[in-house]
Parts: structure tokens; C-alpha cells; sequence
């Protein structure tokens, strides 16, 4: 039973805590308000793409925990990339510090890619899981600059 709670756990921490991320801030989101540079996608496109990522980053790491040459190090970076993705929307959306913002999400791409990097030299398919969230974060990486010039 206790293994059970450990899996789901890993599969669905990612999604649980955007959801308490996401309705934490959902009343100070001030996207549409906001001068946007092209390309940027509309409001609702946000907690669809997230859920997936979420959804890709747990089930990463959950492959990624049952590899027998897993170390610490790895677990040490998926939870910092975690926490600094998770904190850039409180920074970003409550507190409107958007040039911390910029920054803030600059390291998050750069623990993104050094996760990948790290994942890929334990078991490939993790790292593979997280593509779609390195594409992501460096075009959320274009918007946050763009927001920030442009306003």
C-alpha cells in the first residue's frame, strides 16, 4: 500500500501543485490585460498546455525513480526546477515583479535543460517526456520578456 502512495505521489505532484498554484492566483491573473508580444497564445490555452506538462513531468519521474542508477542529484533538480516553475507564477501574477520575473524564469529554463540533460544519462525516455515542457517554458521564457518590454 505504502509503494502504491509513493507512485501516485511522484505521478501526480507536479499537477496537484499547479492546481493549488493556479487557484492561488487565478484572481490576480492579469493576462488579458496586458500588452502581449505575437504569438501569444490565448488566456485559455495556459491550464491546458500546464496539465499536460504536469501530467509528462510526474509520469518522468516516476520512470526516472524506478531506474536502479538513479542518484539524489536528480531528485534535487526536479524538485528545485519544480519549486522555481511553481513560485515564477506567484512572482509574475501576484506580486507583478516582472523583470524578477524574467530572471526567475531564465534559471527555470536553465534547471529545465540541465534536468534533461541529467534524466537522459539515467533512463533516455524521461528526458524525451520532458521535450514539450523545455519547448514550453522557453516560449513562456520569449512571453515573459515580451510582457515585460512591452508594458
Amino acid at each position: 500500500m505504502k509503494k502504491l502512495f509513493t507512485n501516485i505521489f511522484y505521478l501526480f505532484l507536479p499537477i496537484i501543485l499547479g492546481s493549488l498554484v493556479g487557484l492561488l492566483i487565478s484572481n490576480q491573473i492579469d493576462y488579458q490585460s496586458l500588452i502581449k508580444p505575437p504569438l501569444a497564445p490565448p488566456k485559455i490555452f495556459f491550464p491546458i498546455a500546464w496539465t499536460i506538462i504536469y501530467l509528462l513531468m510526474g509520469i518522468s519521474y516516476f520512470i526516472l525513480k524506478r531506474n536502479i542508477r538513479y542518484t539524489e542529484k536528480e531528485s534535487i533538480i526536479y524538485y528545485l526546477q519544480l519549486f522555481f516553475n511553481l513560485l515564477w507564477s506567484i512572482i509574475f501574477f501576484i506580486l507583478k515583479w516582472r523583470l524578477v520575473a524574467v530572471l526567475w524564469i531564465i534559471t527555470l529554463d536553465l534547471l529545465v535543460f540541465y534536468m534533461i540533460y541529467l534524466f537522459y544519462d539515467k533512463k533516455p525516455i524521461s528526458a524525451w517526456l520532458n521535450i514539450f515542457y523545455a519547448l514550453w517554458i522557453t516560449f513562456a521564457t520569449y512571453l515573459s520578456i515580451g510582457i515585460y518590454l512591452l508594458n
